[in-house]
Order: structure tokens, then sequence, then C-alpha cells
């Protein structure tokens, strides 16, 4: 039975991972020819994206948000850091290096049709952005949240802790109209 269970989670990460690739394409008809593979898999096809990290451990979350992680990662249950975590690195959307420079913090599962089905809670003590254009969509994260870097958004997300900007020029390039911050919004000085 615990084999049947651990068979189907992993046919519903991959059924999330690409939900969660297509929910980032700015393209609608590019997420139809796009071949979902696990992480690390290899395939025939050089066009697979093959960079997202879906998972619900902490370190794992730790390590894909590093410098050496991924486009994206997506939390699929609560996860608790407790620690300060640090995003780090240059990427571009879908892994593309043709693409925008994009980074994608995924705190909710959609189903086929990128209706939003759950919410997730991702807790941290602070964590910092130092990746360009770092978006935080959907659920919470549980702390505070330094930026460094240009383009910071939260899309339908909530911070529970302050929010603080390296500068006021990383203040304006942000975009948190679409998200809740319950602490407060301020400038490092």
């Amino acid at each position: 039975m615990e084999f049947l269970k651990k068979k189907l989670a992993a046919g519903a990460a991959v059924i999330a991972l690409g939900g969660f690739l297509a929910a980032c394409d700015t393209d609608d008809d590019a997420a139809d020819d796009m071949e979902v593979v696990d992480e690390g898999e290899e395939t025939e096809d050089e066009d697979a994206v093959t960079a997202a990290s879906i998972t619900d451990d902490a370190d794992q979350v730790v390590a894909s948000l590093s410098t050496d992680g991924n486009w994206i990662t997506a939390i699929t249950d609560d996860v608790d850091v407790s620690d300060d975590i640090t995003v780090a690195g240059t990427f571009h959307n879908q892994d593309d290096e043709d693409q925008e420079e994009y980074r994608k913090l995924a705190l909710y599962a959609q189903d086929e049709d990128r209706n939003v089905t759950d919410e997730f809670t991702l807790s941290v003590g602070t964590m910092t952005v130092e990746s360009p254009n770092f978006r935080i969509q959907e659920g919470t994260l549980d702390g505070d949240v330094y930026v460094d870097a240009e383009g910071f958004e939260l899309y339908n997300a909530t911070v529970t802790g302050n929010v603080t900007f390296a500068s006021e020029d990383l203040h304006e390039a942000a975009m948190l109209d679409e998200g809740t911050v319950e602490g407060e919004v301020s400038v490092d000085e």
C-alpha cells in the first residue's frame, strides 16, 4: 500500500510540474510544446525543461533557491526552514537564457486548467532576495523579506513579516500591489 501511495505522489508531482511550468510561460501555446521530465532526467528532446524543483523538504527548498539552484521552486506542502534563507543567482524564465531574467517561488498547487487548488506556507527567519525579478506567487511566506535585487514581486501572496528594501530604487522597482505585507514595508537607510 505504501508503494502505491509513493507511486501516486510521484505521478501527481510530474503533473504539478507541468502545471507550474505552464503557468510561468507567457506564451500559452508554448506549454503545449513542452516535454516535462523529472529534475535531472535525460531525454532525447534537447528543448525539454528539466530545471525545476518541486518539494516539501526544507533542505531541498534552501538548495533550490541558492545560486546553484533552479529558476522555479514549488512547494507541495507547508515547509518550515526556520533559519534565514538567501535567494541568489541570476536565472531566466523556463531556464532559457534567451528569455528574460526571472525566478519564481510557487507556494501553491494547481489543476491542469491552472486553477489554484491549494496554498502553502513557507516559514523562514528572514529571506534575503539577491536574484533579480524574483516572484513569490500565491500562498504565505511566514517571516521577513530583505530585498537586494531589482524586480521583486508578490503575486497573490502574503508575507507575514516585514519587507525591507536595500534602496529606494529597489523599492520603486518592486511590484507589491497584487500581494499582502502584514508587517511594515520600508527602505534600509
